[in-house]
C-alpha cells in the first residue's frame, strides 16, 4: 500500500520547478536556414519539440493542447519511480493510468471556465489554465479546447534522441556527401532522429523499417527489400534512396519544407494541400489545411525537424559530452558468386559479427548461414581488407553446402520434378531475386528455367528450381 501511494505522490509531482526549466531550455532560437525558414506562426511547434528532444525524459508524460503546443497544461514526472527500483512495467502501467486521469481533470476543469469563468469563483490552478486562452478571442475556446483530439500526452525522448545522435554521428559524414551528390540540403540528413531517433532496427505497427523508416512499398522502388536482404535496415543505401525520393518531391513541389512534409504526408498529398490552400507557404498550409489524413504527426513533421537541426547542432549544451560513435570505416566489394557469411568473414579476416554489424540489410536467413549472400551485393568489410577479401573470394567454392542444405529443407517441403529439379511456390513478397539467393542460383538460370519472359513472378506461382 506504502509503495503505491509512493507512486501515486510521484506521479503527480509537477509544477513550477519542471516549466521553468521547459522556458529555459527553449530559450535557444531553433535553426535557421535559406533552404529551412522557421516563421513565427510555427515557433510554438518547434520549441515544444525541442523540450520533448532534449529536455524532458521518457519518464515524464507533457499534457497539451494539439493546436497550441504552447499550452502545456501538466508535465506529469515518473522518474523517482525509476530511482527506486519500480520495474518498467509498472512504470509504464502508471504513466498510462494516470495521464488518462489528468486528461480527465483538465476536461473538468475546462469545462468549468466554459461555464462560469468569473475569476472570483476558480482555483489557483483553474486561474492558471484561463490565463493560458487570454488571446483566444472565442466564446467556445474551452469547449472546443476539452475535445478529445485536442488533449494529449507526450512523453519526453531525451535518453533515445541523445543515444540516437551518438550512433548517427558514425554515418552522418557518407549521409551528407550521399545528399551533396543528389543536390540535397545535408541539414535534411537529420530527419531520421525525428523518424526513428536512429534506431537502426526500427519497425513501426504499419511496417516502416529502418532510420528512414520506409514503407516497403516506397523502398522497393529505390532498393532491396525481400525475404532475405532488407536495404531499409541498412542506414547508407536507405539515405541513398531517401536522398532520391527527397529530391524528386522537391522537383515535384519547389521547396524543401514541402519536399520534407512529403517525405511524411507523400507528395501527391502535400500537392493537394497546396493545391487546396493556394500557397506554398509552409506556415499557411501547416495551420489552415484541413485534409482528411493531414492530422497532428502531419502538422508537425517540419517543426519536429526544425527542432532536431537545432538540438543535434548544439548537443554538448543539451546533454553534455556524449560519447559520439566514430564515423563508420569499411570498404566495400561486390560479389561474383554466391558466398556464405563465416567465408565472407574469412576472407575479410573479421568475425561473422563484424560483418553482420557493417551490412545491417542481411536478415537472419543469411546472418545464420542458412542461405548464401547473393552474386551482385555490394558487401562492406573492415577498411583496408578490400583486396584481401578480393583474392580470397576467388579462391573460394561456389557456396555448395547451404545451397545442398536448401535443396533438401525444398524438396522435403516441395516434391522433386526429376531427380535433379525441385519446385518452389511463390510466396507473398518474394522476387526472383531473392528465390535465385535462396537455391544459391542466379535470375537468368531461373528464367531460363521456366522460360520467363520478364523478370517478375506472382504470388501462388510454381517454379522449377533447375541445378544450380
Amino acid at each position: 500500500m506504502r509503495g503505491e501511494q509512493r507512486m501515486q505522490r510521484a506521479s503527480a509531482r509537477w509544477g513550477a520547478a519542471v516549466l521553468a526549466l521547459l522556458v529555459s531550455a527553449l530559450a535557444s532560437p531553433a535553426p535557421a536556414a535559406t533552404n529551412f525558414p522557421m516563421p513565427p506562426a510555427i515557433r510554438p511547434q518547434v520549441d515544444f519539440w525541442i523540450g520533448v528532444f532534449a529536455t524532458y525524459s521518457r519518464r515524464q508524460d507533457i499534457i497539451h493542447d494539439t493546436e497550441h503546443l504552447d499550452r502545456i497544461y501538466t508535465v506529469l514526472d515518473f522518474r523517482d519511480l525509476e530511482a527506486q527500483g519500480v520495474s518498467p512495467g509498472q512504470i509504464d502501467a502508471l504513466m498510462r493510468t494516470r495521464e488518462d486521469e489528468e486528461k480527465n481533470r483538465i476536461r473538468a476543469m475546462l469545462f468549468r471556465l466554459q461555464e462560469d469563468p468569473d475569476p472570483s469563483t476558480l482555483t489557483a490552478e483553474e486561474l492558471r489554465l484561463q490565463g493560458m486562452f487570454a488571446n483566444d478571442p472565442s466564446p467556445t475556446k474551452f469547449m472546443d479546447a476539452a475535445s478529445p483530439d485536442r488533449l494529449r500526452g507526450q512523453r519526453g525522448l531525451r535518453e533515445r534522441f541523445a543515444q540516437g545522435i551518438a550512433i548517427a554521428h558514425g554515418y552522418f559524414p557518407y549521409m551528407e556527401e550521399i545528399f551533396r551528390r543528389n543536390g540535397v540540403p545535408v541539414e535534411i540528413t537529420r530527419l531520421p532522429l525525428v523518424e526513428s531517433t536512429f534506431n537502426m532496427k526500427a519497425y513501426s505497427k504499419v511496417g516502416a523499417a529502418g532510420v528512414w523508416q520506409f514503407m516497403p512499398g516506397t523502398a522497393r522502388h529505390f532498393m532491396r527489400v525481400d525475404d532475405v536482404i532488407d536495404e531499409r535496415l541498412d542506414p547508407l543505401v536507405a539515405t541513398a534512396a531517401a536522398a532520391t525520393f527527397m529530391r524528386q518531391n522537391y522537383d515535384k513541389l519547389g521547396t524543401w519544407p514541402l519536399a520534407i512534409k512529403a517525405y511524411n504526408h507523400g507528395p501527391a498529398g502535400m500537392a493537394r494541400a497546396v493545391r487546396d490552400t493556394g500557397t506554398t507557404d509552409i506556415a499557411i498550409i501547416i495551420q489552415n489545411y484541413k485534409g482528411p489524413a493531414f492530422k497532428f504527426a502531419s502538422r508537425n513533421f517540419y517543426p519536429e525537424f526544425l527542432a532536431a537541426v537545432h538540438v543535434e547542432r548544439n548537443h554538448r549544451k543539451y546533454f553534455g559530452d556524449i560519447d559520439l560513435n566514430p564515423p563508420l570505416r569499411s570498404e566495400t566489394v561486390i560479389l561474383s558468386n554466391p558466398m556464405s557469411i563465416t567465408t565472407a568473414a574469412r576472407c575479410a579476416d573479421a568475425d561473422v559479427f563484424s560483418i553482420t554489424d557493417l551490412n545491417p540489410g542481411l536478415l537472419p536467413p543469411i546472418r545464420t548461414g542458412r542461405i548464401a549472400i547473393p552474386p551482385g551485393y555490394s558487401l562492406r568489410v573492415p577498411a583496408g581488407d578490400a583486396d584481401n577479401f578480393r583474392r580470397c573470394a576467388v579462391t573460394q567454392p561456389v557456396y555448395e553446402m547451404a545451397r545442398r542444405a536448401t535443396e533438401r529443407r525444398n524438396t522435403a517441403a516441395h516434391g522433386r520434378v526429376g531427380s535433379s529439379a525441385r519446385v518452389h511456390r511463390v510466396q507473398r513478397g518474394q522476387t526472383l531475386a531473392s528465390i535465385a539467393a535462396r537455391y544459391g542460383c542466379t535470375v537468368a538460370q531461373i528464367r531460363r528455367g521456366n522460360s520467363l519472359k520478364s523478370g517478375t513472378v506472382r504470388t501462388g506461382q510454381l517454379l522449377r528450381i533447375p541445378p544450380c
